[in-house]
């Protein structure tokens, strides 16, 4: 597929994925949302790919949803597009390896959803986000009632949601919405060596991680803890990638994964 919004290239394990469509900030509409679609599964099946980085090109991440496009769509068709952004960005969590938002200007609306789809965000000093949909009388259509609600607390997403007010990237740190700020020119840099820190290690512990952590969400207490005790044991036995590390350990030298 020939990609006409998202740039994207792989070295050491890392794609860094830019969503560039600088003359409407990067605005999603369902280009974007197909050729996602169709990223994310050639990521997944490349086993070279440890980590994802996502960004924006320009001075949004992403600006919102692509307004031109949704303003004459019927209910049906709106509720259609919602399901669009919700199975891509579902596809984003699921992807077997960590993905990380390089928010590097505003994410607002879907732009934010987008960045929330990720496993963890890290901001320009410059960053805005905010979930201003209601200012144009509408909700989040791509799980934002969901997902903000579980990373920052009740409170915290209402507030945002109700108001439409935009924060600064301190104000997100503080609430948890992002966990790592940079300089603005230092932001990609910052990304790539989290990213290589984090294809660094054992790459299927990498993914058991993610799965175990966003499959345990759903479940009681009781039942995550089974989850986590199966996986754990999983990576134990000859020739299995915890052997081989703890091996390492014990002989003072790097694992070779």
């Amino acid at each position: 597929m020939e990609y006409q919004i998202l740039k994207h290239e792989i070295n050491e394990g890392i794609a860094l994925v830019t969503v560039s469509r600088p003359q409407a900030l990067n605005a999603l509409n369902t280009l974007f949302f197909k050729e996602m679609d169709h990223l994310l599964a050639a990521l997944t099946q490349n086993d070279a790919v440890r980590v994802m980085v996502l960004t924006g090109e320009g001075k949004a991440f992403v600006a919102g949803a692509d307004i031109a496009e949704m303003v004459n769509k019927t209910v049906m068709e709106g509720s259609g597009f919602s399901r669009m952004g919700q199975n891509t960005f579902r596809s984003i969590e699921k992807a077997p390896f960590p993905v990380i938002a390089a928010i590097n200007g505003f994410a607002l609306g879907g732009g934010l959803e987008l960045a929330m789809a990720c496993d963890f965000r890290i901001a320009s000093s410059k960053a805005k986000l905010g979930q201003p949909e209601v200012n144009l009388g509408l909700i989040p259509g791509f799980a934002g009632t969901q997902r903000l609600p579980r990373l920052v607390g009740m409170a915290n997403a209402l507030f945002l949601l109700t108001t439409a007010e935009i924060i600064g990237a301190d104000e997100a740190l503080r609430i948890g919405l992002v966990q790592k700020l940079t300089e603005p020119e230092q932001l990609i840099e910052e990304a790539m060596r989290l990213a290589k820190s984090i294809a660094s290690k054992g790459p299927k512990a990498i993914q058991l991680i993610k799965f175990t952590v966003r499959k345990g969400l759903g479940m009681d207490f009781e039942a995550g803890n089974d989850l986590e005790a199966m996986h754990f044991g999983s990576l134990f036995g000859a020739k299995s990638e915890g052997e081989e590390g703890m091996k390492a350990f014990l002989e003072k030298r790097p694992p070779v994964w």
